[in-house]
């Protein structure tokens, strides 16, 4: 990601923080950090966003962002995903709300802090190796397993990652989210 993108990252990152909201960044974004680089336009986060937190997360993001109040408020209502942009530089950030769901809940649990920007040194919760992998192959399968964007960032992780994941914890949690074949299959693809 360009400086510009990953200060925009963090000054969402901070805001959750700030609000006490539990968040990991996944998307292009965490399989590029634990696999292979690649171009986007937007960032993915994962957060367990309320309605009580809403006024105070537009508050802390002030002027610098366009974020809709009641769209974030239906979002939390329906366990959906909403979108705030950065005035400056139009980059997108999309949040994807927490749902009650044990992958959503080990996501946050097992997110892990990185270094996203050297000087000065600032870190930001991202989505484990694993978590990055299962989310994208169900993406891959929310798609119609079409997307070969989607299939690439998860093989690009396996690849990358090899013998750290913990393919115990994968399998368990890719049966729970319907993607046990499609965990299987890009195993053996990635050899």
């Amino acid at each position: 990601m360009l400086p510009e993108q990953i200060a925009v990252t963090l000054l969402v990152a901070d805001a959750l923080e700030a609000l006490g909201v539990p968040y990991a960044i996944g998307g292009s974004f965490a399989s590029a950090l634990h696999g292979v680089m690649r171009a986007t336009m937007d960032v993915d986060l994962v957060a367990d966003v309320h309605e009580e937190d809403v006024a105070p997360f537009v508050q802390a993001l002030g002027d610098a962002f366009y974020a809709d109040a009641e769209m974030m408020r239906g979002a939390i209502a329906q366990h959906r995903s909403f979108n705030l942009i950065h005035m400056d530089t139009m980059f997108k950030v999309d949040v994807f709300v927490a749902r009650p769901r044990d992958f959503d809940r080990a996501q946050l649990a097992r997110r892990q802090l990185h270094l996203l920007a050297e000087e000065p040194e600032r870190r930001a919760y991202v989505a484990s190796a694993e978590d990055t992998i299962l989310a994208k192959l169900e993406w891959y399968r929310l798609g119609g397993e079409t997307s070969e964007r989607q299939w690439r960032d998860a093989l690009g992780v396996i690849k990358v990652q090899g013998e750290h994941l913990d393919r115990t914890y994968m399998r368990r949690m890719a049966v729970k989210l319907g993607v046990a074949d499609l965990l299987d299959r890009v195993l053996d693809e990635a050899g």
